[in-house]
């Protein structure tokens, strides 16, 4: 999640600082309906003057989702937004680890799940494929290490070698068994976190919603954008990237007919010089040392969200090659240091 998003502006940029806050940005949390009224800005959009544009912000999977749809209809814009809001909240029941009666809570907690949504089992195999892809640098089974690190920060220390050992040793995606009518764990004590994938499958739901309804230009934010159209029919949304280590932005993209997410070293850290975060190589159990942060544009948001993580593991050199092997993938990569590179199909503008 976004936190930070301030506005959009006419010439439909945003300002969306990168945060992959796991405490912030990865949290579930229930859908705040009818935070934020819809609204209607007066100004025309593009050439059809009676194109308004319309906002609406809400509660969800941790933080602020924001939706905006470009329209000539109130009414359809007020249903789209609706049913988009609904699909998120959707995914927050499927999907949180914070409401006991989910089914990713029910897999935890009890190692096997019978008769499950068959979206939770996309979701599942779509992240094992990932993970046989890249060789384990990507791995839904880390809400161990997770809890780990997190017990620890509670005192401000960090985990010896011998507890992060002990704890690997319940990490492995291939323990994880789906088949035709039950999911179940091959190993005691394992524990699934889809925070690396729920809020793009969330996005993706959002985006299905409105274009159902007939909208054909408007921007998700759901954590991870999803891009409809354009602001003006004609041009990209602009989504500005805040600087990883300072105020500011580092940079902007244009994004259309694709999606973003970002992953980043500073949203959750376990240690004051950003070399423990929230980010782990689950065949390591410590946090990757290369970058900062990493963008990655892809044709959906689920996609996008999970690459984000799993090139970030990868580190640059590994993860630029995969992005430029991947159809319509492309990757920005930010350095500790605050240097950036990007594959030839990144967006700068």
């Amino acid at each position: 999640m976004r936190n930070g998003w301030e506005h959009t502006d006419d010439s439909g940029s945003i300002a969306a600082p990168m945060s992959s806050s796991i405490l912030n940005r990865r949290n579930f949390l229930s859908l705040g309906t009818g935070m934020v009224a819809l609204m209607a800005y007066g100004a025309s959009w593009g050439s059809d003057p009676a194109v308004k544009k319309y906002f609406r912000k809400a509660k969800a999977l941790g933080a602020d989702v924001k939706i905006t749809v470009l329209h000539r209809d109130e009414e359809i814009a007020s249903k789209g937004i609706d049913s988009a809001l609904n699909k998120i909240d959707y995914v927050e029941q499927l999907m949180s680890l914070y409401r006991q009666d989910s089914q990713l809570s029910l897999l935890n907690r009890k190692g096997v799940l019978r008769n499950p949504n068959s979206d939770l089992v996309t979701v599942l195999r779509k992240s094992m494929g990932l993970s046989k892809l890249t060789d384990g640098a990507f791995d839904v089974t880390v809400q161990p290490l997770w809890n780990l690190y997190n017990r620890h920060a509670q005192s401000g220390s960090l985990p010896s070698e011998n507890e992060i050992a002990k704890v690997r040793s319940r990490i492995g995606w291939e323990h994880v068994r789906i088949e035709e009518d039950v999911i179940f764990f091959d190993r005691p004590g394992m524990q699934v976190t889809l925070n690396g994938v729920a809020q793009g499958m969330a996005a993706d739901f959002a985006r299905q919603a409105l274009e159902e309804e007939g909208i054909r230009d408007a921007l998700i934010d759901a954590g991870e954008f999803n891009a409809i159209g354009s602001p003006r029919r004609k041009d990209a949304w602009h989504i500005a990237v805040q600087h990883p280590r300072q105020e500011g932005n580092i940079a902007k993209t244009g994004l259309q007919g694709r999606c973003l997410s970002t992953s980043g070293d500073y949203g959750t850290k376990f240690s004051d010089d950003y070399r423990h975060h929230h980010l782990f190589d689950p065949r390591t159990g410590i946090s990757p040392t290369e970058l900062s942060a990493l963008s990655v544009a892809a044709p959906t948001a689920l996609e996008a969200d999970a690459l984000s993580t799993a090139l970030f593991v990868l580190g640059p050199d590994k993860a630029k090659e995969m992005a430029e092997s991947m159809k319509e993938v492309d990757a920005l990569f930010i350095s500790k240091s605050g240097d950036m590179t990007a594959t030839d199909g990144f967006s700068l503008v």
